[in-house]
């Protein structure tokens, strides 16, 4: 059965000659987790997506990284279940959907990730406004 493991190996792959950075693979791992559990607690959820914006947005805003975080969200290889499957409120969806956008863009080109307001800082911002009190659709 696909999971973690198998998600983090399609994404962890050197990018013009720059690896991604250790530090990712736990950030990875949680937000993970907290995007396929059930039931989903919005407020794990949300910790997990500040802390691996804040990596990205300051020491891990490396090309290799935000590839890595970019594929991650945009393919999904590897999932045990898509995220778009979970039935999250509509701004979560709108966060991890602009993470698998542009976001590879953020190092390299960033002021096209900047037009698609896919650089770290920018998708921080919007994390932190993400109200966690929606009351989520029974997966069951």
């Amino acid at each position: 059965m696909p999971g973690f493991e198998d998600a983090w190996s399609a994404v962890a792959k050197t990018r013009e000659g720059e690896s991604v950075s250790p530090d990712l693979q736990p950030l990875l791992r949680k937000l993970y987790l907290n995007v396929l559990s059930d039931p989903t607690d919005l407020v794990r959820l949300k910790k997990s997506l500040e802390e691996l914006l804040e990596f990205l947005a300051s020491e891990g805003r490396t090309n290799a990284n935000c590839w890595a975080v970019d594929s991650f969200f945009c393919l999904s290889e590897g999932w045990e279940r898509d995220w778009t499957d979970q039935g999250l409120p509509e701004d979560f969806d709108d966060v991890f959907a602009r993470m698998g956008q542009a976001l590879h863009d953020a190092v390299r080109t960033p002021d096209i990730a900047r037009n698609f307001e896919c650089l770290p800082e920018q998708l921080l911002d919007q994390v932190r406004r993400l109200r966690t009190d929606a009351t989520l659709p029974d997966k069951s």
